[in-house]
Parts: C-alpha cells; sequence; structure tokens
C-alpha cells in the first residue's frame, strides 16, 4: 500500500459544495474572525491544527479549504475505528490511525511525511486525539505532531481555532479563528516535547482570542462566509409571519 493515502480531488470538490449547503441548512451563519483571517498561502506544504470541538470539524476544515488556491491538494488523518464507518471520507483524503495501537504513532508520522513530500499538501491536524471542550485550558495535545514536526523541514503551520456557539438565534453560529504562519524551516531545532508545547500554545492563544470574541456576540467583528437559516422557528416564527402578513407587509 502506499504512503500517500488516496484521494479524489473531483469527488472532494462536489463534497465541499454539499459541506456548504449543509452548513447553511444548520447553521445560523459560518463566520470568520476579522482579527484571525486566513493567511496567504505559502510555499509548499501546509500544516493546519486545529482544535476538535465538535462533529462538524471535518465539514468546517472542508469548506476553509476552498479558502486557499485550488491547487491545493487537502489531507487529514482519523481515528480508523470511525473511519471504517465512513469508508466514502478516504476519497477526501482522509487515512486511518489506530490511536490506541503502539504502532499507531509510528504509521502517523510516515503517512503525513508522504503527505508532507508533495509541496501543493495540506495537512489539517487535531491534535487533541479526541473531542474536546474549545473553553478547556490547558490544551493537551498527543505527541504524534510534535515527533512530525521535529522530524520536518521547509513547511509551514497555521493554527486554527473553531467554536460553535449559540446566540440569539435557534441555530448556533459556526466561528473560526486563523493564528500567524508558523515557518519550520529545521524542525530538529527544537525537540518534539518541545514543538508539542508550543503548539498547543499557540493554537489556545487562538482559541482564547476567538472565546472573547464569541462571549461579545458582535456579528460586526466577523466576515460572514455562508449566511444560514435565521429565526427561531417553530410557533415564535409563525407568529412573526401572521402579525407581517396581517400588516401587509413580507416575511
Amino acid at each position: 500500500m502506499s504512503d500517500l493515502p488516496r484521494r479524489s480531488a473531483r469527488f472532494f470538490r462536489g463534497f465541499r459544495r454539499y459541506a456548504r449547503r449543509y452548513i447553511r441548512k444548520n447553521f445560523h451563519a459560518m463566520r470568520i474572525d476579522a482579527g484571525g483571517p486566513l493567511p496567504p498561502s505559502p510555499d509548499g506544504p501546509l500544516i493546519v491544527v486545529m482544535n476538535h470541538p465538535s462533529w462538524w470539524d471535518p465539514m468546517t476544515a472542508v469548506v476553509l479549504s476552498g479558502l486557499m488556491p485550488d491547487a491545493r491538494a487537502h489531507y487529514a488523518p482519523m481515528d480508523a475505528a470511525g473511519l471504517r464507518q465512513y469508508r466514502f471520507m478516504e476519497w477526501l483524503g482522509i487515512f486511518g490511525i489506530e490511536l490506541n495501537a503502539a504502532r499507531g504513532g509510528v504509521v502517523f508520522v510516515k503517512r503525513c511525511n508522504a503527505v508532507l513530500a508533495r509541496p501543493e499538501s495540506v495537512l489539517w491536524i487535531t491534535p487533541q486525539g479526541g473531542f474536546a471542550d474549545p473553553r478547556d485550558r490547558p490544551n493537551r495535545f498527543k505527541d504524534g505532531l510534535g515527533r512530525l514536526l521535529h522530524r520536518a523541514s521547509n513547511l509551514s503551520v497555521v493554527p486554527l481555532a473553531i467554536e460553535y456557539p449559540f446566540w440569539n438565534d435557534r441555530l448556533p453560529e459556526l466561528l473560526v479563528r486563523f493564528g500567524p504562519l508558523i515557518h519550520v524551516g529545521d524542525g530538529a531545532s527544537q525537540s518534539a516535547a518541545e514543538w508539542t508545547r508550543r503548539m498547543e500554545s499557540v493554537l489556545e492563544a487562538e482559541q482564547d482570542r476567538l472565546a472573547e470574541a464569541a462571549r461579545r456576540r458582535d456579528p460586526s467583528a466577523f466576515e460572514v462566509l455562508i449566511g444560514g437559516t435565521a429565526g427561531v422557528g417553530g410557533f415564535y416564527d409563525l407568529g412573526r409571519r401572521f402579525l407581517t402578513t396581517v400588516r401587509g407587509g413580507r416575511f
């Protein structure tokens, strides 16, 4: 088996269109913190280090990939047990890792290195290794990312913070914030443990900034990537619709 995960660019683009529609249906809006936009795409491979608060994270990543140049090829590791339930996701560039197996870390580094050997690659990683509340502190990562960066050279890393809070609508908001680009020239300049602690720190800083913006509930502090479904629904919107119609307006 090739170390490079299989991937269909055509299937990925089609799934991204589906993900946008699905997010539009299930969220009030998808918003990017105006203080943390995606940095300009660097030359060479890129790792996106993201927190992992929800089942929605893969769809969020797929939609955000549309902000990057079309030539980019996207990949992501996933718990092998979960991937076995959704085999179609392998065509998205998602590859399975046995999280609790002794060889899981070795396979993770091997397959990620195959991805990062290609300059067009983007590797999306949730190094917490499982779901975690976005307000949990301190961040704690599995050691795979640190080992990967220790052996890396000439690639870039960008942190990505994600939250799904409820504001004033029936449906939640999907909020994201990127951090500054980090260039890794010679990964061996830091130990694997030092890389792990550094990545925990930089992602936690962006999560804190996003959390503060989320608490303020100020839509003007965000740029809307996808406008979703508005209104509280049910009996409440039925009443609003009736009153608007009676007054000759349009709901």
